[in-house]
């Protein structure tokens, strides 16, 4: 997948127009200013004197009222907005009541969906303000910047996102952090708050006409200065601010766009020079919709986001008519209070002075988000940053996630989710959150079938983990969180499909189909029981049974086998038809079993380590298969000979005896003697030690093993202790590694057996035992157990838990 990200404009990248994090301002706005477009009373119309050019800085609080403004003083005819103008049709939808920002306009190129971008609009974007005071006033409002057809035709459609060539990024400045250091400022970021979105302007205007002179002054200092794509753009801004001042008039025009284009818009230049510019550039036909954005996207430098640090506190304040930092500190000591943390009145009062202590101190304006924060962290979390990181998370950040409305442009697929996911109550959050399924009712079957559907058409809205209750297969624990960008794989995974269930089976069935090797197929076999998608399951199980009969790699049997294995145990509780699968598990069993001990042979330390590994996963998979109980003794004589064969690799050989001690097809006396065997003098050290591994190593309970049997502890110390120095530096490593995995209680108990020294056998046990075990099994003391343990079992049956 190919997907491009990033609005191609100057609020998701570091151009000039838009200055490094894109900060609106960190102290408090006027208390007169109001965010809502319809909110300010008319003034008298002031003298027309040409197309007002509202240079801005995307995503600042600031920025939006002084918009708002200026708007409400010069009442144009037509706002000009820098933007994708294929998305003009779809403007009026930002008026729409189900329309809550933050919320963004999605290009994507029809044939290919991944190809795609994004222009991210908050509640404080001066863009977005001036796009809801046009459709309040009855003005015309239209996008003015370079088309997505040719943006997103472009080999990269974010223009370069920090991998523009040397020469390029040598043309290229701050012009804030210029003007900044003009004015003595080591901080461009302070100096913008400090001079332009804290300073009230009885000229809503003339603030905006300042800013401009700046950025021609820059532009003729450093020439362009901006990105070489910028001409091309400003190109296509000039055409279209033509022809709206031929239509309404020089007076009844206004422009919001980027500071640093304005100079370039006021430029004198000739129609044919500008469309000389734009000739020759790529197309492709692109389509536009509205999609819910999110404030940790906004936060965001890179990929998605928009490259603002504090989306929650810049809609606080935006949102805050009087008293934003009271308000603030309130808003705090609540999150703090829901966590458990001691916060009172009193805590709210003396960190609000402390703000405003530490504004006057170091000479700002009005108290910011830098102020606040250093009073959060004095006053309320005791100088402690962990509280404080749960406030920048939870508030300054904040985890909003904006709405469209159900009407807005959409591919069939986006729809069909969006119907499922209400009747299925299951609402898209920005929150990440976790979900237990009981797979026996039939809303969270259902659940469970879509979330397992989406993930196979890439669309990862959830990701299933251990959940903390029942492992049974009736129980499935998954964690969601709704990323805007899943909007750009539902519109991908468009092309298999109008419905997700279609289009996960023709997923399936493709997939099928191009799958070369044995275990794609069986994982793919899997996720179509998962997802309920019998459909598929004909071409799927096709494949299935064409691949293992051409595969002849014991390895690749062996991890084939278990994804079937779990396929068949989930068909129980799913009421899938799992008749072929059982087939072709049993047939894959048959084959492992006749071809595993050859394929054991010779082995490296590498593949031994490997083989061991199927060989687990096998010995785990068989139980589960139709017909376990001819499977499991067919499987137990190839254990049996993988542990008696001295051509095996030792690891292979110790963990064969293992697992037929583990399920009792090996008595005590015959594992001691072959571990006898394993450590004999004329054993390499090497092989003994790779035999102790597999025998004892891993989370298979060894280390309680050698507790319980001091015989094969005795074994395992008399030839430790026997073995040479030259030797012993080469087996340490693998040793330690077997060891050191088992928990720290096994370890000091070892220890203790080991320094009070071993008996030889279990005869030779008499009071010198480790603490806390006998040296036999106290039946009297057993059978005490015994009703406790009816009790909790008659729970678990009224539950009528499947463990």
């Amino acid at each position: 997948m190919t997907t491009r990200s990033t609005r191609p404009e100057p609020s998701t990248r570091p151009d000039p127009s838009t200055p490094p994090a894109a900060q609106a301002p960190t102290a408090t706005p006027a208390p007169t200013a109001t965010p809502a477009p319809t909110a300010a009373p008319a003034p008298t119309t002031p003298p027309a004197r040409g197309p007002l050019f509202l240079g801005v800085r995307h995503h600042g609080p600031g920025s939006a009222r002084a918009v708002l403004g200026a708007l409400e003083v010069r009442r144009p005819a037509v706002v000009l907005v820098e933007g994708p103008p294929e998305a003009d049709g779809i403007l009026a939808l930002a008026g729409d009541d189900g329309m809550r920002p933050p919320v963004a306009l999605l290009g994507h190129a029809v044939d290919d969906p991944g190809r795609a971008a994004f222009w991210p609009f908050a509640e404080f974007s001066p863009e977005w303000v001036a796009i809801r005071w046009a459709l309040a006033h009855g003005s015309a409002v239209r996008f003015i910047d370079l088309p997505a057809t040719h943006t997103l035709a472009a080999t990269d459609p974010t223009w370069g996102d920090g991998e523009e060539d040397e020469a390029d990024q040598g043309l290229r400045i701050d012009p804030i952090a210029e003007l900044a250091r003009a004015a003595g400022y080591d901080d461009p970021e302070r100096w913008w708050e400090d001079a332009v979105e804290l300073r009230g302007a009885a000229d809503p205007v003339a603030p905006f006409e300042a800013l401009a002179e700046a950025m021609g002054a820059l532009r003729e200092t450093y020439g362009h200065g901006g990105h070489a794509r910028d001409l091309v753009r400003e190109a296509y801004m000039r055409l279209q601010l033509r022809a709206a001042r031929k239509e309404f008039g020089d007076n009844g025009v206004a422009v919001v766009c980027g500071a640093w284009h304005v100079p370039a818009l006021t430029r004198a230049t000739t129609a044919t020079a500008d469309r000389a510019l734009l000739k020759g550039l790529p197309k492709v036909k692109t389509e536009m919709t509205w999609v819910p954005w999110t404030h940790r996207r906004l936060a965001r430098r890179s990929g998605y986001g928009a490259g603002i640090d504090a989306p929650g506190w810049y809609g606080h304040l935006f949102a805050t008519q009087d008293r934003p930092i009271e308000r603030w500190m309130t808003k705090v000591a609540g999150l703090l209070r829901d966590e458990d943390t001691f916060v009172s009145s009193a805590h709210v009062i003396e960190a609000v002075r402390l703000a405003e202590t530490l504004a006057a101190m170091r000479g700002r304006p009005l108290a910011g988000l830098v102020e606040t924060t250093d009073a959060v962290r004095a006053v309320m979390c005791d100088g402690s940053d962990v509280p404080l990181d749960l406030v920048r998370d939870r508030l300054v950040v904040g985890d909003v996630l904006g709405e469209v409305p159900e009407d807005a442009p959409a591919v069939p697929l986006q729809r069909d989710l969006a119907k499922l996911q209400r009747s299925l109550r299951l609402k898209p959050e920005a929150q990440e959150r976790e979900l237990e399924l009981d797979l026996r009712k039939e809303n969270d079957a259902a659940r469970s079938r879509l979330l397992h559907r989406l993930r196979l058409l890439a669309v990862e809205w959830g990701a299933p983990v251990a959940g903390r209750g029942s492992t049974g297969t009736f129980r499935e624990t998954w964690r969601l969180r709704w990323q805007p960008e899943l909007h750009v794989r539902v519109a991908e995974a468009g092309v298999w499909g109008t419905t997700v269930g279609s289009a996960a089976v023709a997923k399936a069935e493709a997939r099928a189909q191009e799958a070369t090797a044995l275990a794609d197929v069986t994982a793919l076999a899997e996720q179509c029981l998962l997802a309920g998608l019998g459909a598929a399951l004909p071409v799927v199980m096709t494949a299935l049974a064409d691949r293992a009969a051409l595969d002849t790699d014991v390895a690749h049997l062996a991890q084939a086998l278990p994804a079937l294995a779990r396929s068949l145990r989930y068909g129980d509780v799913r009421a899938t038809d799992t008749t072929a699968l059982g087939e072709v598990a049993a047939g894959l069993a048959e084959r492992i079993c006749v071809g595993l001990p050859p394929a054991c042979t010779g082995l490296d330390t590498d593949a031994a380590a490997e083989m061991r590994g199927h060989l687990d996963a096998v010995h785990g998979a068989l139980p589960l298969l139709p017909d376990a109980t001819g499977t499991t003794e067919r499987w137990t004589g190839v254990l049996r000979g993988l542990a008696a064969r001295d051509t095996v690799p030792g690891t292979i050989r110790g963990r064969a005896a293992r697992l037929l001690l583990d399920e009792g097809r090996l008595v005590e006396e015959e594992a001691a003697r072959l571990m006898g065997l394993a450590l004999s003098p004329g054993t390499p050290p090497a092989d003994a030690a790779a035999w102790i591994e597999g025998f004892v190593g891993g989370a298979s309970g060894g280390g309680m093993l050698l507790v319980h049997d001091e015989r094969l502890l005795a074994l395992v110390d008399a030839w430790l202790t026997g073995v040479t120095a030259d030797a012993f530096t080469d087996v340490l490593p693998l040793l330690r590694r077997t060891f050191s995995a088992y928990e720290p209680g096994v370890r000091r108990t070892l220890g203790e057996l080991v320094a009070r020294g071993p008996a030889a056998s279990a005869a030779s046990r008499t009071d010198a035992v480790a603490p806390g075990f006998g040296t036999a099994l106290d039946e009297e003391r057993a059978d005490g157990v015994l009703p406790v343990l009816e009790l909790i079992l008659g729970e678990i049956d009224l539950v009528g838990a499947d463990r």
